[in-house]
């Protein structure tokens, strides 16, 4: 969530934004933009994150990792002209001129509760679930309002198939912003319909790593307990040169690399 500084709130806004007074060398021209309706002049090169910051908006929720990867900034705008309603990540999406835009910091979709241990790998339990699963009139407003480029009516389709493990993998880009529910006809939350697939899919249906069936059991017998208990007596210069020595993956390695210390594994 984010508010503009001369309408801070002691609730959402830690302190004062100072208004930039000129334009960042390298960042281009000024063009204007229209945040919740009110007009800001921003410079033209940056995303819509750090045009808001810029204009004077302090985030204190709804930016999360800035990175195109946690889906927390879901932006819904409209260009200057244009009928179209566009949708996009604030930490990715670059301005336009005459922007109309608006956060989404979460959409509230219905997310259904359940005891995860007591689920089969059945299609039907995520039926029993969800079943809004069903409304789905396979208009693909959800695929198009994506950010990620997820083929959400598809995956939607696999699970009405009952094929888990197909929309598992078809929404494995999922970042969960929600914008695929907000534009959904149905009235469908793909995105938490999605994240119990893969759940399932990881838990109950992909074959289980021996490995790291191996170091779970490891860990569960103590045997890292004593490593665990001399790195937490060790200063911090040892730790520094711990790390600093540390044998390293090499950047391109085969799947069955292990270090040729194997004294932690």
């Amino acid at each position: 969530m984010s508010v503009p500084e001369e309408n801070k709130d002691s609730s959402t806004v830690e302190a004062p934004v100072a208004k930039k007074k000129g334009v960042p060398e390298g960042v281009g021209k000024l063009i204007p933009v229209y945040v919740m309706g009110k007009r800001y002049e921003v410079p033209e090169t940056l995303t819509i994150m750090k045009a808001m910051e810029y204009a004077g908006f302090k985030f204190i929720r709804g930016c999360g990792c800035r990175g195109g990867i946690c889906g927390a900034c879901a932006t819904v705008y409209r260009r200057a002209g244009d009928y179209r309603l566009r949708v996009g990540l604030a930490c990715q999406t670059v301005v336009e001129p005459n922007m109309y835009l608006t956060q989404i910091p979460f959409y509230p979709a219905n997310r259904a509760s359940c005891d995860f241990s007591q689920l089969t790998s059945s299609p039907e339990e995520i039926f029993k679930l969800y079943p809004e699963l069903f409304r789905c009139i396979a208009c693909n407003l959800c695929t198009k309002a994506c950010p990620m480029d997820v083929e959400v009516m598809d995956y939607i389709a696999a699970l009405k198939q009952g094929n888990i493990a197909r929309a598992a993998t078809l929404s494995f880009n999922c970042i969960q912003c929600g914008l695929c529910a907000s534009r959904c006809m149905g009235e469908l939350p793909q995105y938490h319909i999605a994240q119990l697939a893969r759940r399932i899919y990881g838990s109950k249906i992909a074959p289980q790593a021996e490995h790291l069936v191996e170091v779970a059991a490891a860990g569960s017998s103590g045997k890292y307990d004593a490593y665990l208990e001399a790195l937490m007596k060790m200063s911090e210069e040892e730790l520094r040169r711990l790390y600093q020595e540390r044998e390293m993956e090499p950047e391109i390695a085969p799947e069955d690399w292990v270090p040729n210390n194997k004294e932690y594994l």
